[in-house]
């Protein structure tokens, strides 16, 4: 879509205070006609990132800030279905990419309420941001104008949009020595950038301000941290036995899983636009959270639904990351995910430590798996009845050998 300038009057800016959005409020209003900006920031849970914003974004340029605080939609509508799923992608947890759809609502919400004839945002042309936004915003508003400005400016790097902000007089919180790109919310934090890009090079992960969310397994106590998770129709409803809201039991389990050294990821992703980027996540909640739930399912699931819905999970998985959320395939994996939860009900036992999760027992009243038959001891099960099963299910083989022995194959 080309954008008319001479139209755009009032712009919706998705708003971090980070580098890029605050660079991109003094250069909105250099060229597009000094156009009233309206920045909103979407609280999903990023703490302290959010102190000082409204001064900031007035300060750089924009009309007003608006503050939406979405971290219960977050947790209830976009976090846990894709936990529900087990969905990740090449091992990723999803943390950014399941944000950006609820982020991209709530501008287009605002959008509407201010009449804005334009949104834009600071994702890069050579990430997947730029996609999950966009696939949002076209979902609420397929005729609004969004302007991305890393698609048009003369900008090249992070370096030279430092050297603009200093110009602007756009104050910032990094320098070009701690220009790692950040993304954090209540889920996960992800670090991309400076000595990250070369994957031969090892984290800097017992370097002071590095990791934020937890410690390096090497600094994590020598003694294991026990606790137990119970579900209810495959959401966790109970920490170590107290009843808990989702989004207090993913901010419980962040502490007790970062002071564990748990839920640490070094990954070479394959990006949506096609070329590999290396980074580092922290998702210490959804780390345990994941593993006791596929435990459970473990128990709950039949083979053949369990089996299924890992293939699923996939697809699952890469329609987040590509940012197809507000789609009928992905409404209709919802529908089957739900379904499977309707046993995924009980409580797993772990033992944290030193990064690593480790099964200390599980229960549930839906449990499929039977000690009666699966016992080394004296059962009702005939283990005669065996010998048939195997005939009926080797048939293919046994006559597949007959036909080449009779064709002189062996």
């Amino acid at each position: 879509m080309t954008i008319d300038k001479s139209k755009i009057k009032k712009i919706v800016l998705a708003y971090s205070g980070g580098l890029d959005t605050s660079v991109i409020i003094p250069w909105l209003k250099e060229n597009y006609d000094n156009p009233e900006i309206i920045a909103v920031s979407a609280n999903v849970g990023q703490g302290d990132e959010l102190d000082g914003l409204e001064e900031k974004a007035k300060n750089s340029g924009a009309s007003k800030l608006v503050v939406l605080d979405l971290t219960d939609e977050y947790v209830n509508d976009y976090i846990m279905p894709c936990l529900k799923a087990d969905a990740k992608y090449e091992g990723y947890l999803l943390g950014t990419s399941n944000a950006r759809p609820l982020i991209a609502k709530g501008l287009a919400e605002v959008a509407i309420k201010e009449g804005a004839d334009a949104i834009a945002h600071g994702a890069t042309g050579k990430g997947n941001d730029q996609v999950r936004f966009e696939l949002g915003i076209k979902h609420f508003l397929p005729d609004m104008p969004i302007i991305a400005p890393w698609r048009e400016w003369e900008l090249k790097s992070r370096e030279d949009e430092i050297e603009y902000a200093a110009a602007h007089h756009v104050p910032l919180r990094i320098t070009k020595e701690t220009n790692y790109s950040k993304d954090k919310n209540l889920w996960h934090l992800s670090h991309e950038g400076l000595d990250l890009e070369d994957p031969s090079l090892e984290p800097s992960y017992e370097k002071p301000g590095f990791l934020e969310e937890g410690v390096s397994p090497i600094d994590a106590p020598d003694e294991p941290t026990y606790i137990s998770l119970t579900f209810a129709k495959g959401l966790p409803v109970a920490l170590n036995g107290q009843q808990l809201t989702p989004k207090e039991i993913v901010l419980a389990l962040n502490k007790l899983g970062g002071e564990n050294g748990i839920g640490i990821l070094d990954l070479v992703e394959d990006r949506l636009v096609g070329m590999k980027s290396r980074g580092v996540y922290e998702t210490p909640g959804g780390t345990i959270l994941y593993f006791a739930h596929e435990y459970l399912e473990t128990l709950t699931l039949d083979k053949e639904v369990q089996h299924e819905k890992a293939k699923l999970a996939i697809t699952y998985g890469e329609l987040v990351y590509d940012g197809k959320w507000f789609t009928p395939l992905k409404a209709a994996l919802d529908a089957f995910v739900d379904q499977t939860q309707e046993a995924v009900n009980g409580t797993v036992k772990l033992k944290l430590y030193k990064g690593n999760i480790i099964k200390a027992g599980a229960s549930s009243e839906d449990s499929l798996y039977s000690p009666e038959l699966a016992t080394f001891d004296a059962s009702d099960y005939d283990q005669a009845e065996a010998g048939g099963f195997i005939d009926l299910f080797g048939l293919p083989i046994s006559v597949q050998a007959r036909l080449d022995a009779k064709k002189g194959n062996k």
